[in-house]
């Protein structure tokens, strides 16, 4: 019997290490990549059942990947693996189309049941704890602040935050230098930033990247 075949993909080596000999008695790893572009250009090429990935990647964050991944392969299950025990994430997650959300510290244990549960048609989340009330009785605001930045606005950001140029942020969008610099003004002018370090700030509220 075929078995179903995974991508993991997660910044940090020794994890996906990790997490293959974890699972690989029951499942193929057919790829592990280290960003989130690297990703999409291996789910193109491959066409997982099951993709196991991390929120904070460079290049290209797991949430803005999910999103392309629905529409490129519809039926590949995404399973996200993250140290955030956020509910907000979490949801935002499901909202994209994710069968799975798992904290990293219950990965030796739900791992597995996870990956289950999506090829079944189901959905697995890790108990998360309930946000907190704020001083006046209400919920907490969401980690990730709302925007209306674009899907292309947010992959700029996420480049230029990282410390890209605007050439090397061409390169891996395949668009031209004079592109990038139109999305980073319209963002700068937008959000009233005004310096490489409020981009930077603003990318994090935005869940782009991580301190």
């Amino acid at each position: 019997m075929k078995r179903p075949h995974v991508i993991l993909a997660d910044d940090h080596s020794l994890l996906l290490d990790a997490f293959e000999k974890l699972i690989e008695t029951e499942y193929r790893v057919v790829a592990k990549v280290a960003d989130g572009r690297s990703l999409l250009a291996a789910a193109e090429k491959l066409e997982p059942d099951v993709i196991v990935l991390d929120i904070s990647m460079p290049r290209l964050n797991g949430l803005d990947a999910g999103r392309q991944l629905r529409k490129m392969l519809p039926d590949t299950k995404l399973i996200y693996l993250t140290v955030h025990e956020d509910l907000d994430l979490a949801e935002e997650c499901f909202r994209i189309g994710a069968s799975g959300y798992l904290v990293k510290s219950s990965a030796a244990s739900e791992l597995f049941e996870a990956i289950r549960s999506a090829l079944d048609g189901k959905t697995y989340k890790s108990p998360l704890p309930m946000p907190r009330a704020t001083s006046s009785g209400g919920q907490r605001p969401p980690r990730v602040a709302k925007s209306k930045l674009t899907p292309r606005q947010r992959e700029v950001l996420q480049l230029l935050a990282e410390g890209y140029s605007m050439k090397k942020a061409a390169d891996v969008l395949n668009v031209t230098p004079r592109t990038i610099a139109f999305h980073k003004y319209r963002i700068m002018e937008n959000y009233g930033l005004k310096s490489t370090a409020e981009i930077v700030q603003f990318a994090i509220k935005q869940g782009l990247v991580s301190l």
